[in-house]
């Protein structure tokens, strides 16, 4: 019984997630999905980066990781910072129009959001933000070892 329930929650977790990308997708002006938009964060979070470390850091191939930058270059959302004294050295860097563009797409993102859990309860929602604190920990764990 256990196993059937899991797959009932896997094809749950999949109808949620695929209708929250269509309705992101629709609202979202940029030709980006949410690859890009990861970089992104991640570039504003931690500052200029190699390809390299960007795949890694998120659990992209580098070949994954190129066609991403070179999106986001040919988009103006990043740019590439050459090392003066090795030009081998190469970061990706977050630009004035890839910030305006993640808020956009985190405004976009927080709305759907709004949408998708205003018909819960106070109480299903703490239930709900419960059970999602125990997945990330599990998570976490698993990651540590």
């Amino acid at each position: 019984m256990k196993q059937k329930n899991i797959f009932k929650l896997i094809r749950t977790v999949e109808q949620m997630n695929n209708e929250n990308i269509m309705q992101f997708t629709k609202k979202f002006q940029h030709p980006l999905g949410i690859s890009p938009i990861l970089v992104l964060a991640e570039l504003r979070t931690k500052g200029p980066q190699k390809q390299a470390e960007l795949a890694e850091t998120i659990g992209y191939t580098k070949g994954a990781m190129t066609n991403i930058s070179e999106k986001l270059v040919r988009l103006g959302f990043a740019e590439r910072l050459y090392d003066e004294s090795d030009r081998r050295t190469i970061q990706l860097q977050i630009t004035t129009a890839g910030m305006n563009a993640l808020k956009e797409a985190q405004a976009i993102g927080e709305d759907v959001f709004m949408l998708l859990f205003e018909s819960l309860s106070e109480e299903e929602i703490n239930q709900y933000l419960m059970i999602q604190e125990k997945i990330v920990q599990g998570i976490e764990s698993r990651k540590k070892k």
